[in-house]
């Protein structure tokens, strides 16, 4: 652990963008009961939370535990909790729906277990929205009562807008987080959405980071779990349901490896970033204190050391939710870089994220390949805000214009990639440079051929620029059910779930196995500030 620290230490002094934030949420949520397995009592999930407070206060790190009802109501989790000391530990909400909650709602328990993880069971979005109200109403109560104020914090894998709104409304929350973005995991789909740090969300869409002040909920949601930036996206290509590699201390690859810890970290602190860098650590008391201890006895120590250290921030979520309200007004530009991979690995990436896209950049071998641009439009409204779903699985989606993990499959992997000739360009290793707190600028030194292709990323657009013949051209596996539906020579018009979006594109867009964009001059340059509202919404403002 002293070498991994020295080293850190070492590379940051030498590496960009010292100066931003580097944050950890330590967050453990509580449940009372775990129905799928009969050998996890309700005192093994409790002796699970004892062990993580206690590994927490070996290393003086704050925290935040987040509180389902029914672990609300149980006195040994009430005395617990109320003995630690509040400038360090935070109380908050953890917003799956167990059958006290609905039952002390006065409304009708239809789960097979007293808590039922299925989509319309256990959680917000199997709800009508005043049952959503009353449901909050009657946890928050519970939550006063116990602890003489309301929680300031409220988590859980996906909240819908109405009920952030109203959390937000009428008791002040001032922080939320949701999982990772994930395919088909558990049953539950989060895809395309702002990748890791934090957003603030359409009103009508929680998972939809908002373009417009005047249309967000003003309630950061920060991004859970800590996912590998490079390997975690295309786990599972080829099949319904991604595998977990993630922060988290269960996972034998991951958090609970030490090799994969100390990069992970490495990246986190050394590599450049926009704004702040990011991550969640801790686990849900359901995987037992056997199964994490290991994990967690290699995290704390190293997050420690670093805070030590000046290179992380440790604090509670509600703290960051803080920080993040009092410096920005509408959801910020964030990168997540890695400069250097695993051991053994080449591979090399870029997540940017802004209110309008994401997009993902990875190398590989000596190419490029843009892997993932999603968009973004605070008016695409979730199907579950008035209506609840009435399925086992929810379904949250932005606007895909290129998916690297839905278009692909095993041996042909969807993206843009830069060409010449028929062929891909070669490079070497990527400089990531920050420009301003809203920009960065990728130099990528090319090896066939001479010269060096620039990337520069900005909120609402990016601009790659390179001397010589060369273009991009698009690829998807055959029967990608793909979002074209025009291809003009200055935009690609597209349809997903109803909206009707396009990129504009300053260079030519010709067809080719899907479309092929030609620079102009030395210079493509793609836009994503370019969504039409929708009928209903430009009526409205007419």
């Amino acid at each position: 652990m002293k070498c991994i620290l020295a080293f850190l230490l070492a590379a940051f002094s030498v590496g960009a963008a010292a100066q931003t934030p580097r944050i950890v949420n330590i967050v453990n949520f509580i449940r009372l009961l775990e129905p799928r397995d009969s050998s996890i009592t309700e005192d093994v999930l409790y002796q699970t939370v004892v062990q993580q407070v206690a590994l927490m206060r070996k290393y003086h790190l704050p925290g935040t535990f987040l509180l389902q009802y029914d672990a609300l109501l149980d006195r040994r989790y009430q005395e617990l909790l109320r003995s630690l000391p509040r400038d360090s530990f935070e109380i908050g909400a953890w917003w799956e729906i167990p059958q006290p909650l609905v039952e002390n709602s006065d409304l009708h328990w239809r789960g097979r277990y007293p808590w039922d993880w299925r989509a319309n069971i256990g959680f917000s979005t199997g709800y009508t929205p005043r049952e959503r109200e009353k449901l909050i109403d009657t946890y928050m109560a519970g939550f006063y009562k116990i602890f003489g104020y309301y929680p300031a914090t409220v988590g859980s894998w996906f909240i819908d807008a109405h009920s952030l709104a109203y959390m937000y409304t009428h008791y002040h929350i001032v922080a939320s987080c949701n999982c990772k973005d994930q395919y088909g995991t558990d049953g539950y789909t989060l895809w395309g959405g702002y990748w890791n740090q934090a957003y603030y969300p359409s009103k009508v869409n929680a998972y939809m980071p908002a373009q417009d002040k005047a249309f967000e909920i003003p309630v950061p949601i920060f991004r859970m779990l800590g996912s590998d930036p490079i390997r975690q996206y295309d786990n599972g290509l080829g099949s319904s349901r991604q595998g977990v590699i993630t922060l988290e201390p269960v996972y034998p690859f991951g958090g609970g490896d030490s090799t994969w810890v100390q990069w992970f970290f490495h990246s986190l602190v050394r590599d450049p970033d926009l704004g702040f860098n990011y991550t969640q650590a801790g686990q849900e008391n359901s995987f037992t204190w056997a199964a994490m201890a290991r994990g967690l006895s290699l995290q704390f120590p190293l997050i420690a050391r670093l805070r030590d250290s000046g290179l992380l921030r440790v604090e509670t979520l509600g703290a960051s939710g803080r920080w993040f309200s009092s410096k920005y007004a509408v959801t910020p530009a964030t990168t997540f870089s890695v400069s250097d991979d695993l051991p053994g690995s080449d591979l090399r990436t870029l997540w940017y994220d802004s209110r309008f896209y994401r997009i993902n950049l990875l190398w590989e071998h000596g190419t490029l390949r843009i892997r993932d641009i999603h968009l973004f439009d605070e008016h695409l409204a979730s199907p579950y805000e008035t209506t609840p779903v009435t399925l086992n699985e929810c379904r949250f989606l932005t606007l895909p214009f290129v998916d690297g993990y839905v278009w692909s499959k095993p041996g042909v992997l969807a993206g843009i990639r830069i060409m010449s000739n028929g062929v891909p360009v070669l490079g070497g290793e990527p400089v990531f440079t920050p420009v301003n707190d809203s920009v960065m600028r990728v130099r990528w030194p090319l090896t066939s051929g001479s010269g060096t292709m620039e990337i520069v990323l900005y909120p609402s657009h990016i601009e790659i620029s390179m001397a010589g013949k060369w273009y991009l051209e698009m690829t998807a596996a055959h029967g990608a059910v793909l979002p074209f539906v025009s291809i003009r020579d200055s935009a690609v018009v597209c349809e997903f779930d109803g909206m009707h979006y396009r990129v504009s594109v300053e260079g030519r867009v010709v067809r080719g196995d899907i479309f092929r964009i030609i620079p102009k001059g030395d210079i493509i340059k793609l836009n994503f500030n370019s969504l039409p509202l929708p009928t209903s919404m430009r009526q409205q403002r007419q």
